[in-house]
C-alpha cells in the first residue's frame, strides 16, 4: 500500500497562506507609509527652513553657530514627528481590533512593539530633518540677507 508523506509545513500551508499574505501586504504598506512620512516631513521642514533663510542669515551675521541652526531646525522637525507619533499610537490602539485575528504570538497592544515602532518612526523623521538643517547651517549671511 502506498504511503503519502507530507511535512507539517505542507499540512498547515493552506491554513496560514491567507494570513501570511495579509501580513506581507500590511508590511509592504507600512514600509510605503514610513517612506511617504519621511519624504513628507523632509518637504515640510525643507520648505520651513527655506522660508526662514533671511532669519538664519541674520542669526549667522549676529554670531549664531551653525550647530545652533541645525538644532533649531531638527527640534522643529522632531516636535512634528513626536506629535505624529502620539497621534499614530492613538490610532494604532484604536485600529488593533481589526487586525487582532492576524496576530500570532503577540498582543495587539504589545507595549514593546509599539514603543520600538514609534522610536523607529521618530528616528526616520529626525534623519529626514538633517538635510534641510545642514543646508540652513551652511548659509552665507550676505546671501541670506539678499534672499527674497
Amino acid at each position: 500500500m502506498p504511503v503519502e508523506i507530507e511535512t507539517l509545513k505542507d499540512l498547515f500551508e493552506p491554513y496560514i497562506a491567507t494570513p501570511r499574505f495579509y501580513l506581507g501586504l500590511f508590511g509592504f504598506f507600512a514600509f510605503v507609509a514610513v517612506l511617504m512620512a519621511a519624504v513628507g516631513l523632509y518637504g515640510l521642514v525643507n520648505y520651513s527652513a527655506e522660508q526662514r533663510t533671511q532669519e538664519f542669515g541674520i542669526r549667522m551675521a549676529l554670531g549664531a553657530q551653525p550647530k545652533d541652526l541645525v538644532a533649531t531646525v531638527v527640534r522643529e522637525g522632531a516636535l512634528i514627528a513626536l506629535a505624529g507619533a502620539v497621534l499614530g499610537l492613538a490610532g494604532a490602539l484604536w485600529l488593533t481590533r481589526f487586525i487582532k485575528s492576524f496576530l500570532f504570538g503577540v498582543a495587539p497592544t504589545d507595549t514593546v512593539t509599539l514603543a520600538i515602532v514609534s522610536a523607529v518612526l521618530v528616528a526616520v523623521a529626525i534623519l529626514a530633518c538633517l538635510i534641510p538643517a545642514l543646508r540652513a547651517s551652511r548659509i552665507e549671511p550676505s546671501v541670506a540677507l539678499k534672499y527674497e
